[in-house]
């Protein structure tokens, strides 16, 4: 049997890359599968049909606020918090595990296996729950330097770095950093940096995952805070799908490699960074079809 790429089928058929995608997630198009991160259709499958969805939605983000407003349990409120937080932290070093992560947000209390365990590691756990619970209360609002370095305050308040005289939290980067050997903003330019980036995004009216996705390379190229980028940039992406209506995604932890690659190689290939975030997106998917969550394919 022949086969067909996303595009071509896309091409084919008259819809979007992103539609082709998410009907291959779904489970849609018989007979495609994928090797790596690439979906093989085909060449002679048939245009799913369109679903007919309900007359009235039911919107994710109104789910998120209803569910973290009435403290429910085991809903996708209740899975957001964890995956995102564990997931965000473990990339960038934590040692708690997802169970440990989640006994921390279900119980308030600590439960961690044998060994010693890094306190900054329980602290920036319970403050990225608080963060999550921010984007979702903020989802709508305009992204502003404001909003950021209140995220950042959250995230690293109370920390063994809030006590460095040098570390500045919930403001921009007193002393030069780079991320994955690579040079970033210096701090005299950072305010600078970020009003143009955010003056920049904020003038593009309706949103794409495209445009959220670039606003990120950007974000942690000025890479404008002494620690905590990576973590505050997920946050933000996940917000602005809130709000633009997109279904949001999750970095997971086995796909930080292809993250990085895709961060560093973005000038001369966009597609590395962009076909993970989707492939992140098409996970969450299976979020929402769990919980009965309508979302636009």
């Amino acid at each position: 049997m022949n086969y067909i790429s996303v595009k071509e089928a896309a091409g084919k058929w008259n819809i979007s890359e992103r539609s082709v995608r998410n009907y291959c997630a779904l489970g849609r198009i018989d007979g495609a599968f994928l090797t790596g991160k690439t979906w093989n259709i085909p060449e002679n499958a048939e245009k799913p049909e369109r679903l007919n969805k309900s007359c009235e939605r039911r919107n994710l983000l109104e789910v998120l606020k209803q569910e973290k407003d009435s403290q429910a349990k085991g809903g996708i409120y209740h899975k957001v918090q964890i995956d995102l937080t564990y997931n965000s932290n473990h990339i960038e070093g934590s040692r708690l595990s997802h169970d440990e992560t989640r006994y921390i947000y279900e119980t308030n209390t600590i439960g961690v296996s044998a060994g010693a365990v890094n306190v900054d590691d329980i602290l920036e756990t319970a403050n990225h729950f608080r963060c999550v619970a921010e984007i979702i209360d903020g989802a709508g609002l305009l992204l502003t330097e404001k909003f950021i370095k209140n995220l950042h305050f959250m995230l690293k308040n109370g920390t063994s770095d809030s006590r460095k005289d040098w570390f500045a939290v919930g403001d921009y980067k007193k002393i030069p950093n780079e991320v994955g050997g690579m040079d970033t903003t210096a701090p005299e330019k950072v305010s600078e940096k970020m009003k143009e980036l955010l003056s920049s995004y904020n003038a593009t009216e309706n949103k794409t995952i495209e445009d959220i996705i670039a606003f990120h390379v950007k974000f942690e190229r000025i890479h404008p805070f002494q620690d905590g980028n990576g973590r505050i940039g997920r946050l933000i992406m996940f917000k602005e799908c809130l709000k633009y209506d997109i279904v949001p995604f999750i970095i997971e932890d086995d796909m930080k490699y292809f993250y990085y690659r895709g961060l560093k190689e973005w000038d001369t290939e966009q597609g590395f960074l962009t076909d993970t975030c989707l492939t992140a997106q098409d996970r969450f998917k299976k979020y929402l079809d769990y919980f009965r969550i309508d979302y636009e394919v």
